[in-house]
């Protein structure tokens, strides 16, 4: 029966399988995730809706290995993330997951070109980082300039609009060519106009074959992936 189940997650590049997570908030034992079950396939982009609090950020985060459950496993490429020992599961968040959140997370004192470097720098010893900067430095341009961002490397974020600082947090989260994007309300944050020019991005790396979960609260959005599912009352629904 192990076998069986192990070889079933090798075919999902990610999947979890009956997580919980509950928060103590005063008197009250807030169950946000019940048993929550997902499966993404290689190349797939799957979108995560729900209402505001239903706990579709916990879900990323534990996807992504910032965060543990109170029960339940996550699978990455046929290996449970939460058994990782010895930094590889501080390889797993930074080498094999990209995040990218609603409100940016750049270094304000950093410029663009800093900022995407600092994705690449994080997973390097300081004795390493020299023997591979050059190369991470150009990646990291190449990146900004496939971004429309070829005349802004230099700009700090107070100097981006908030479309051109999500873009540049996308460069960050692919800087190490993850397997696994993971986009928290990506387009939240933003107008119309500008979440349309998201959207028009992340529908470009899945074209690549990049594999996506996004979660979001907006359907226009959603709309753009190749599954959606809701996460509503601790558990996910078709």
């Amino acid at each position: 029966m192990v076998a069986a189940t192990a070889k079933k997650e090798v075919e999902c590049i990610l999947a979890a399988r009956d997580l919980h997570k509950h928060y103590r908030m005063g008197e009250e034992d807030l169950h946000v995730l019940a048993g929550v079950e997902i499966a993404v396939k290689p190349g797939e982009w799957v979108a995560v809706l729900g209402a505001s609090g239903s706990g579709k950020s916990t879900l990323l985060h534990l996807l992504g290995g910032l965060d543990r459950p109170d029960q339940g496993q996550v699978w990455f490429d046929g290996q449970e993330v939460f058994r990782l020992r010895g930094g590889r599961l501080d390889r797993y968040r930074n080498q094999h997951v990209g995040f990218v959140f609603q409100f940016y997370h750049l270094l304000p004192e950093l410029t663009a070109l800093e900022n995407v470097l600092i994705g690449a720098m994080v997973g390097t010893t300081m004795w390493g980082w020299p023997l591979i900067s050059r190369e991470k430095r150009q990646q990291a341009t190449d990146l900004l300039e496939q971004l429309g961002l070829g005349e802004r490397l230099r700009h700090r974020p107070n100097k981006l609009s908030g479309g051109e600082r999500q873009r540049v947090a996308i460069a960050r989260a692919l800087v190490n060519n993850p397997d696994v994007l993971l986009a928290d309300e990506p387009t939240g944050n933003l107008d119309q106009k500008t979440g349309q020019q998201i959207l028009e991005v992340l529908q470009s790396l899945h074209r690549a074959g990049q594999s996506i979960v996004m979660v979001t609260h907006d359907t226009r959005i959603a709309a753009a992936a190749d599954r959606q599912v809701t996460l509503e009352g601790g558990r996910l629904r078709a």
